[in-house]
């Protein structure tokens, strides 16, 4: 029998969410990818900065996150953790700029995997595309305290030169909140990534759907 051919996925326009336990008002990242799930998100990215919790408990997180993006149709990237990611069959990878090179990412993943990079400057977006990344994160667009080793905030013009000149999929992140979503919307971003203004939320799923209704313009 013949197996059918795999096909690389596409980052999906919308509402990316990130998980962050330490900001999730003491719900599991389990309970916030459910949430994120029922409020119809297409993306979910697992980020675990907690240095107490170990390898282990994130591949066994990531392989039930796997199960629950899978059921639901959603991608289900991992940062950073290559070997997490292809033991939890996750559809991609996000480094960033002090990781793994793209095209050791790329050796190690195969080419049916999505591979994102962070980027902070056009030069590393054009970068980006010369190594082979399957979309750049841009940002921090605004100031954000989710990630302690963060730079400072590049500002909305990187985000609309990047849009203009950088031919791939794009997402915006850092510091984006209900309040400035739809003005990083305006600026071309169709991947908006949030941490915080989700998983903080009472209510995650009303608030993905709110969220997805701010960026219709």
């Amino acid at each position: 029998m013949i197996e059918a051919q795999k096909t690389k996925p596409v980052l999906p326009q919308g509402i990316y969410g990130i998980t962050a336990e330490k900001f999730s008002r003491g719900r599991s990242n389990i309970e916030v990818v459910q949430a994120m799930i029922a409020g119809g998100i297409k993306i979910i990215q697992y980020r675990e900065k907690r240095p107490d919790k170990s390898h282990r408990q994130m591949l066994s997180e990531c392989r039930r996150i796997r199960d629950l993006t899978r059921a639901a149709g959603v991608l289900f990237i991992v940062n950073d953790y290559v070997d997490i990611a292809l033991l939890a069959e996750a559809d991609g990878v996000h480094v960033g700029q002090d990781d793994l090179p793209v095209a050791d990412v790329r050796r190690l993943l195969g080419p049916h995997k999505l591979i994102g990079l962070s980027t902070h400057a056009i030069a590393q977006a054009r970068q980006a595309v010369a190594e082979g990344a399957d979309y750049i994160g841009v940002g921090p667009i605004f100031a954000t305290l989710t990630k302690e080793d963060v730079v400072d905030p590049v500002g909305l013009e990187y985000l609309h030169t990047a849009v203009r000149d950088i031919d791939l999929p794009i997402a915006a992140i850092g510091g984006i909140k209900a309040h400035n979503i739809a003005e990083v919307a305006r600026h071309g971003a169709k991947t908006i990534c949030l941490v915080t203004e989700i998983v903080e939320a009472e209510d995650i799923a009303a608030r993905v759907r709110s969220l997805s209704e701010a960026i219709r313009v």
